[in-house]
């Protein structure tokens, strides 16, 4: 099972990489992986991170994506209005991320980095009541060296305050631009979603430009795909019936 960057088992080949968490290394690693397995065209379905990877691909090469599942619609981050403020219902679910911007952040999250991803999953899933199995089996993903300096880059650099990767850039242009996503789409909400921004996918629909439908889950959070597998798995399959033409 492939892992996101700085997560799992996964590693830079060179000491010198930088460990960059910006939104086009995740596309770009989608596109790696689908290369690496030869894989012309596929399904992509994710949340998060991997949601935003997922928009991405389809985003940009859409020609590799037969379909797309995408938890808070379209993930690809809006950088031109990373600095205006929001309302503050809204800011005050985005804590975690000013304070990553600190030194105290980056020490905070290294100093108990378990502890600090479960508060997350409690404020963002206030209605899942996961056991500590459950967290365990994901916890053990954060224990990656690279963990902490690619989610401190990531928070970072959404908000311009430090550079990306140079070989990024190209893509991080194109992103800028905001594109819109072509292929078939399912994009799924939480109705207790605890962090995504309100009104934020109402905002975003006209970014979907094919076929496109969006439901909501009743009393999920921001982990949709735990706390509602069925729901999420149902819009994969659905997609598929939509390639069949059913």
């Amino acid at each position: 099972m492939p892992y996101l960057r700085g997560y799992g088992p996964t590693r830079f080949l060179s000491a010198g990489t930088l460990r960059s968490g910006e939104q086009a290394a995740l596309g770009a690693d989608l596109l790696a992986l689908l290369d690496a397995l030869e894989i012309e065209t596929a399904f992509l379905a994710g949340y998060d991170w991997g949601g935003r990877a997922a928009c991405i691909v389809a985003a940009l090469w859409p020609e590799r994506v037969r379909g797309l599942v995408s938890v808070n619609g379209y993930n690809i981050l809006d950088a031109a209005r990373s600095g205006a403020p929001d309302t503050p219902e809204n800011e005050h679910r985005l804590w975690y991320q000013y304070y990553f911007h600190s030194e105290r952040g980056r020490a905070g999250l290294a100093k108990d980095r378990r502890s600090f991803c479960r508060l997350l999953w409690q404020l963002w899933s206030p209605r899942w009541g996961f056991d500590d199995a459950t967290f365990e089996r994901t916890a053990a993903a954060f224990d990656n060296p690279d963990f902490v300096e690619i989610v401190i880059h990531s928070y970072r650099h959404r908000f311009a305050l430090v550079e990306g990767d140079a070989s990024l850039a190209a893509i991080e242009r194109q992103l800028a631009a905001r594109p819109a996503i072509t292929v078939p789409a399912i994009t799924l909400d939480g109705t207790a979603d605890g962090v995504a921004r309100i009104g934020a996918r109402a905002r975003s629909q006209s970014r979907f430009t094919g076929r496109h439908e969006h439901l909501l889950v009743e009393n999920a959070g921001h982990n949709l795909p735990q706390e509602a597998p069925e729901r999420f798995v149902d819009a994969i399959l659905t997609l598929e019936r939509w390639a069949r033409g059913a």
